[in-house]
C-alpha cells in the first residue's frame, strides 16, 4: 500500500528557489523501518549544505531534511523498539525530514519523553545531540575551563552555553549583533564578542589574561579557522565542526606544534549517534537536561513546511537565532 503526502524537493542543487513543494509517493515500512507523520521538522545549516550540492544526496530529485519528530503509523516486520502510536524524534541520515510522512530505519528514533513536545524534540535532536558530543566526548569539559564558541546565539550555540555553563565552565561566545549578545548571555554566556566590530582573537587574549581558552568549538570554518587556533592554550582543542563560511583552507600540521602542541578534530554527529546504544544514551542525558530545566530550547523561528526556501533565505542571512522549525 502506498500513500501519496506533501514534501520539499529539490530536482537540482541550487539557492533556496531549488526548494519545491509538491505531491510524493510514500510507500509501506520495510522490514525494520517505521512509517512516522511528522508533527514538527528541524531546520539545520547542514540542510543548506544539502540544497546546494556541497554534501551531495543519494539521488535527485530528493528530500533533504535531517531532524523531525512526529507519531509511527505503521511499523515493518522486526520492529521491536518502537510501537505504533509512539511519540518519536530523530536526527539522521538518510536526508528526507522536509516531508509530511516518511519512512525510516527504527534504529535511528528515539522515544519522546513525558513533558517533551513534539516542537521541542524536533527543535533539539540534531542540535542538542551535537552539544552533547562536543561538551562530553570530543572535547569532556571540565569545571574551571574557558571555552569560545562561536555562534554563541544559533541554535547549537545557545544549548552548548546553557549546558556549559552547567559543566563549570566559563564561556566566552562570539556573536554578530547586540540583540544577538543579550540573547547569549540569558543563557549563561559570561563574555559575549561582537565579531563584526572587534577582533575575537585579541578580545579572547583580553579575557583570559593572554592564557587563551581550553577549546574552540568552531563551526564557521574558513573566516575563523586561524584566529580560533590563536585562542587556544598550550595543548588546547581545536574542534571544528562546520564550515558556514567555507570550508577550511589546507595548512601545513606543523602548524599545531608551532602554535602549543594544540589538537584538532573535525568530528560529525553521525559517528557518534551510529549505533542504537549511544543515540539512546545521549538522548537521554539531554531529554533530562531538558525535562530539569538546566537547558531550555528556543525555538525562535516557525515556518509552514510549504514555505521551507523563505526559512533557507532567513537562515543563510543569519537572520534566526536558537531554534527553527518547519510545521507540516
Amino acid at each position: 500500500m502506498t500513500m501519496t503526502s506533501k514534501a520539499i524537493r529539490i530536482h537540482a542543487y541550487g539557492g533556496p528557489e531549488a526548494l519545491t513543494y509538491e505531491d510524493v509517493t510514500v510507500g509501506e515500512p520495510a522490514p525494520g523501518e517505521i512509517l512516522i507523520r511528522h508533527t514538527a521538522i528541524g531546520l539545520n545549516y547542514i540542510d543548506v549544505y544539502m540544497r546546494t550540492g556541497l554534501y551531495p544526496l543519494p539521488a535527485l530529485p530528493g528530500t533533504i531534511g535531517m531532524e523531525g519528530a512526529g507519531v509511527v503509523e505503521a511499523i515493518g516486520d522486526g520492529v521491536q523498539t518502537v510501537n505504533i502510536g509512539d511519540r518519536v524524534a530523530y536526527a539522521s541520515r538518510p536526508p528526507g525530514s522536509y516531508a509530511q510522512h516518511r519512512t525510516l530505519a527504527a534504529d535511528r528514533v528515539v522515544k519522546i519523553p513525558d513533558g517533551i513536545e513534539d516542537r521541542t524534540a524536533a527543535a533539539m535532536m540534531l542540535q542538542g545531540l551535537t552539544a552533547q558530543y562536543l561538551l562530553r566526548q570530543t572535547y569532556p569539559v571540565q569545571s574551571g575551563d574557558t571555552i569560545l564558541m562561536h555562534a554563541a546565539a544559533g541554535g547549537v550555540g545557545l544549548i552548548v552555553c546553557q549546558w556549559a555553563k552547567h559543566l563549570g565552565a566559563t564561556v566566552i561566545g562570539t556573536v554578530g549583533s547586540p540583540e544577538k549578545a543579550a540573547l547569549a548571555k540569558a543563557h549563561g554566556c559570561d563574555h559575549t564578542i561582537l565579531y563584526r566590530e572587534e577582533n575575537f582573537k585579541d578580545r579572547v587574549m583580553e579575557l583570559t589574561g593572554d592564557q587563551g581558552v581550553n577549546v574552540v568549538y568552531d563551526s564557521i570554518g574558513k573566516d575563523t579557522f586561524m584566529d580560533s587556533l590563536d585562542c587556544l592554550k598550550k595543548r588546547g582543542t581545536m574542534v571544528t565542526y562546520g564550515n558556514a563560511s567555507g570550508p577550511v583552507e589546507p595548512f601545513d600540521p606543523g602548524l599545531l606544534g608551532k602554535k602549543g602542541s594544540l589538537f584538532l578534530t573535525r568530528p560529525t554527529l553521525f559517528d557518534f549517534i551510529a549505533d542504537h546504544k549511544s543515540l539512546t544514551e545521549m538522548a537521554d542525558e539531554l531529554f533530562a537536561l531538558v525535562k530539569s530545566n538546566v537547558v531550555k530550547i528556543e525555538i525562535n523561528q516557525e515556518y509552514p513546511l510549504a514555505d521551507t526556501a523563505k526559512a533557507h533565505v532567513d537562515l543563510e542571512a543569519r537572520k534566526t537565532t536558537g531554534s527553527t522549525i518547519l510545521i507540516p
